[in-house]
């Protein structure tokens, strides 16, 4: 029997890029010591009051079927949130409580695109995004954002793009750069949209973790609410990862087809989750879950001041780094299996993150401050070793 064609090319006859990670943990089940700084899970895990939270639901019963659109508690309060940062008025109307980020970037591609269309991303981008557009019929189309432009994408450059186009993706602050776009260019995107009459799909996973400049969506911008579609989660600003849930924010006749289309594929997120994710969202727990990535980011730029060797790219948020190592004449996949094999430190290459990315690193600041320093300077010191034999 054959598989369908759209499962089968998933990766687009590549990899996934995740073959630095996988090798990391075989290394790891082979009793091998590794410092992992691959993925973005927090060192520490979901705070013990959302657990309790969490169990006080489960217990209470709430663990049959779930209201599909999401309990309206839980809806509201998502809507006073975003309304409460961007401005605009939103209501549980515009609210669609999804199984995590990722279900939220796969409904946002199917409300956006038709069979065949051209679906527009920046690269650099979060390793899902292709196969994620692939995965609803849609063509995927990278748009390069240059690392000499601080990873920051261009107008001009999404516009040269958009011929024929149905949507564009974008993700500020941005997995895997640290980016965050500044509002000139946010102001510059929503042009291109309004003009090449785009929808614009707006991942703000990390809005928390915000270091330098401030996090604007383009849903306040003139014009763009009708065309906007925000995908947010509990993720990374709770610590929720395992927990799956997250939301779409967008106009009302959009959320109501996709809660037609959470009908017939996730049927909704357990209503003991959807509980821990309204207390946690009450319970103002977002800086204490950022601060740790604040303080290893000063380490960062500290430890990487002192040599010269290892390029940093300003990082205004997220929980990672993006290194230039190119002076050791090795692009990112061949500099991260060395690194692994000869140093027992884990790092993500740029080219899993696409071609705008190559000859440069990911580092994720998820292990302990002592721990990451040090595991910093090894990395320069390995660098240095590198570039002087190079």
């Amino acid at each position: 029997m054959r598989l369908s064609p759209r499962l089968t090319n998933l990766n687009g006859g590549g990899s996934d890029g995740w073959e630095v990670f996988y090798r990391a943990r075989q290394m790891i089940a082979a009793g091998q010591s590794v410092i992992e700084l691959t993925i973005g899970e927090h060192d520490v895990r979901t705070d013990p009051s959302i657990l309790g939270a969490m169990d006080a639901s489960a217990r209470g019963g709430h663990t049959g079927y779930a209201s599909v659109p999401g309990i309206p508690a839980l809806r509201d309060a998502v809507a006073a949130r975003v309304s409460a940062q961007s401005g605009v008025p939103t209501t549980r109307d515009n609210v669609l409580i999804t199984p995590g980020g990722q279900a939220a970037l796969f409904m946002t591609h199917h409300a956006a695109c038709a069979e065949g269309a051209r679906a527009l991303f920046i690269d650099p981008y979060y390793a899902t995004y292709p196969g994620t557009i692939r995965s609803v019929g849609a063509v995927p189309v990278p748009v390069a954002a240059r690392a000499e432009n601080g990873f920051l994408p261009r107008p001009e450059v999404i516009d040269a793009a958009a011929e024929g186009a149905s949507s564009l993706l974008i993700n500020s602050p941005n997995n895997p750069t640290g980016a965050v776009y500044d509002r000139a260019t946010m102001e510059g995107i929503a042009a291109v949209c309004r003009d090449r009459d785009l929808w614009l799909i707006s991942d703000e996973v990390y809005d928390t973790q915000v270091w330098e400049g401030a996090h604007l969506s383009p849903r306040a911008l003139p014009g763009m609410s009708e065309r906007v579609l925000v995908v947010g989660s509990m993720s990374k600003s709770h610590a929720m990862t395992g927990s799956r849930i997250g939301w779409i924010v967008g106009p009302a006749e959009a959320i109501s087809n996709l809660i037609a289309l959470s009908t017939v594929t996730t049927y909704g997120v357990p209503g003991f989750i959807q509980d821990a994710a309204l207390f946690a969202l009450g319970a103002g727990l977002e800086e204490q879950i950022a601060a740790p990535f604040r303080r290893r980011r000063a380490l960062a730029r500290e430890i990487l001041g002192r040599q010269n060797t290892v390029g940093l790219i300003p990082s205004g948020g997220a929980m990672y780094l993006m290194l230039d190592i190119r002076a050791t004449g090795m692009n990112g996949l061949a500099f991260a299996f060395a690194l692994l094999e000869e140093e027992g430190i884990a790092v993500m290459p740029g080219e899993s993150f696409g071609r705008a990315a190559a000859g440069h690193i990911r580092v994720a600041m998820t292990i302990e401050d002592k721990a990451f320093g040090a595991a910093l300077e090894r990395l320069c010191a390995y660098t240095a070793r590198r570039a002087q034999a190079a």
